[in-house]
């Protein structure tokens, strides 16, 4: 199965990708963990981007995204975290692989604020964690590698109101484009993840 999670920074997409890429048995690939494991050729191509400031450009994300989405394991299918970001994005896509489920976890504006105000995030890993509502079980440390968590400095509230803002303005034209499916973000993370499964069982 062919599976987009979509959704607004702090919807939990990144943390229910990673829950039901175990259940399914499938790989979630997010768009950090793309960059970081791209082949030595493509990481040069990468850098020259990156180290300068501009962002990667979406036919060398395409390249990146076709090498992985070759491997072994995603043969049985995979979930895609943070690509693609707007419709000419999901476009390109189609020129690569197929979607099953386009799947949006809808949290409110004012619920994405409060979530990116109190996020931490492990530097080594990448694992989040929320400091009110899911903690780490020792405070400043990942439970998975035991690195350093570090909060983001654009994690307050003017700044998420403007990625809202970007959120809304080019994402939400991916969500026509597919046949998406709406999943209630702001309940336990055991129930949102209750409701994606049931959701791909009735459509499977």
């Amino acid at each position: 199965m062919k599976l987009l999670f979509m959704g607004v920074q702090g919807s939990g997409k990144g943390t229910q990708a990673k829950i039901i890429s175990v259940n399914l048995g499938i790989p979630h690939i997010s768009t950090g963990d793309l960059l970081r494991g791209a082949s030595e050729q493509l990481r040069k191509e990468i850098d020259s981007y990156i180290t300068v400031g501009y962002l990667v450009p979406d036919e060398l994300m395409l390249k990146v995204l076709k090498e992985r989405l070759s491997l072994e394991d995603c043969k049985k299918g995979f979930i895609l975290d943070g690509y693609p970001r707007n419709l000419v994005q999901a476009k390109k896509l189609d020129e690569i692989t197929s979607i099953d489920e386009v799947i949006e976890i809808q949290i409110s504006d004012e619920e994405a604020v409060i979530r990116a105000i109190y996020r931490v995030t492990c530097g080594k890993c990448g694992e989040g964690y929320n400091t009110k509502t899911n903690p780490p079980k020792r405070a400043g440390v990942c439970d998975k590698c035991k690195s350093a968590l570090t909060k983001r400095a654009d994690d307050n509230e003017q700044a998420m109101l403007k990625r809202i803002e970007i959120c809304h303005k080019e994402t939400e034209p991916i969500l026509k484009y597919y046949d998406s499916v709406r999943i209630n973000g702001e309940q336990k993370i055991e129930k949102v993840t209750e409701d994606i499964l049931a959701t791909l069982e009735i459509k499977s």
